[in-house]
Formats: structure tokens, sequence, C-alpha cells
């Protein structure tokens, strides 16, 4: 489908240089001299280079629609994370560079959405937040009100994050896997 370059707007997948790029951000621009045009930062779908480039309203882009596809995580194998189709039964294995620092997070039958351009995988999407139990926890420190009283705790799959004092070892909590924060105690 195409789009001119001036309706380009944050999270489309367009075709650019012949590679697959998603708008990070845009920036509608009006100089005193000249035409208008849209400044796009796009990021590389492929290998997450960044690029700023100047579209005018001229100019058409090709839009590209991506295929998502929901997933159930079934197991580790080596270097390869498997997921099953849920509507197929087939069967996905992706590198865990792919799925990156956020595969400590995986668990057992968890559903995630992978992005899809012409039956390829080029992104997932895991659950914005997981529960998961406290192996172990620093002591809380008394009087330490003044400076901001979190304290480093490790999670039973191994992942560093920061946690209130009141939180201990054993306790299940819930965390946010964009940016592997604590959001609150579980339940």
């Amino acid at each position: 489908m195409k789009i001119n370059g001036n309706e380009i707007r944050p999270g489309n997948v367009i075709e650019h240089n012949g590679s697959l790029w998603v708008a990070v951000k845009t920036n509608h621009v009006k100089p005193g001299k000249g035409g208008a045009y849209n400044q796009v930062e796009l990021k590389n779908l492929i290998d997450g280079t960044k690029l700023n480039e100047r579209f005018r309203a001229a100019e058409t882009v090709e839009r590209v629609r991506l295929e998502q596809k929901d997933f159930s995580y079934l197991y580790e194998q080596g270097d390869a994370l498997v997921f099953m189709d849920m509507e197929t039964y087939e069967q996905l294995e992706l590198q865990k560079d792919f799925v990156g620092d956020r595969a400590a997070f995986l668990q057992d039958g968890m559903t995630v959405t992978v992005d899809l351009y012409e039956e390829k995988p080029i992104g997932i999407s895991l659950p914005d937040q997981v529960t998961l139990q406290v192996a172990e926890a620093d002591p809380v420190v008394k009087g330490q009100t003044a400076a901001s009283s979190y304290k480093p705790a490790v999670l039973e799959n191994g992942v560093r994050v920061m946690v209130p004092p009141f939180i201990t070892a054993g306790e299940k909590i819930v965390v946010d896997t964009n940016d592997i924060t604590y959001v609150r105690r579980a339940d």
C-alpha cells in the first residue's frame, strides 16, 4: 500500500532502500523557505540500525503490513527457543539473540506475538508484565530512608531487579518485561 511521505506515523513499517524500517519518531517541519517535509527517525527491523530521513509530501513510500500471529512458548533447545503456532500447531524455532535479554522472562505455555513478513519472523512481543518469585533479596538496612530506598534482588530466572525494602526472598512480584523493573507485589 503506497502512502505519501507526510503520512508516515510512529509505528508504521515501511519499505525503504530495499529494507524494512519502522518509524520511531516523526516530526513535521515547515521551514521558512522551501517546501514542508516530514523528518522521520527509522529503525531497521532486520539489523537494528537507525536512520534519519526526510520525506516530502510528494514522495510515496510502500507501507508494509506485518502479519501478527500468536505463538505459545514450548521449550529451549540449545541456542534456539521453540514456539508453537496456536492455530496450526506448527513449530517455530527462534535464536536466543533474536529475542534478546527478555528471553529470560519466557515461561512454559506463555503466549507471545510474533511479527511475520512474508512468513519470516522479524519481531517478537512478550506480555508486558510477568509474575516471578524473588530468589534472593538483600536485608533492609535500618535508617536508610534518605536516598531512594530500593534494594537489589535476584529473581527465580536469574535476572537482577531493584525492589522496595519490604520485598523479601520467596515473595512473588510483577515485573515489567520491557524495561525490567518492579511493578508491584503479586496477589
